[in-house]
C-alpha cells in the first residue's frame, strides 16, 4: 500500500522552517486517484498540495494542523 508522503523538496536548502498540514481536500476513506491532490501543507508562506502516488480509498494518518517533517507519512492509499 503506497504512503501520502510530504516531499523532502518541499523544503528549501538550509533553514527548515516549520511545515503544517493545513487541510485535507478529501475526507478519511474517500477514493482518490493517482495524482490527485489529497492535501494542503503549509511550508513557511507557501503553501502546497500534497497528491496521492496511487488510486485506492485514502487512509488519513495525521490530521489536519498537525507538524509536518521532510519525508514525513500522512496517510495511506489501500487499493
Amino acid at each position: 500500500m503506497p504512503d501520502v508522503r510530504v516531499s523532502e523538496d518541499l523544503w528549501s536548502t538550509g533553514m527548515l522552517p516549520e511545515g503544517i498540514l493545513e487541510r485535507w481536500l478529501v475526507e478519511d476513506g474517500a477514493r482518490v486517484r493517482a495524482g490527485e491532490a489529497v492535501a494542503a501543507v503549509r511550508i513557511g508562506e507557501a503553501l502546497h498540495d500534497i497528491v496521492s502516488p496511487a488510486s485506492g480509498r485514502l487512509e488519513v494518518l495525521a490530521p489536519a494542523s498537525e507538524v509536518v517533517d521532510p519525508g514525513c507519512i500522512i496517510a495511506e492509499v489501500h487499493a
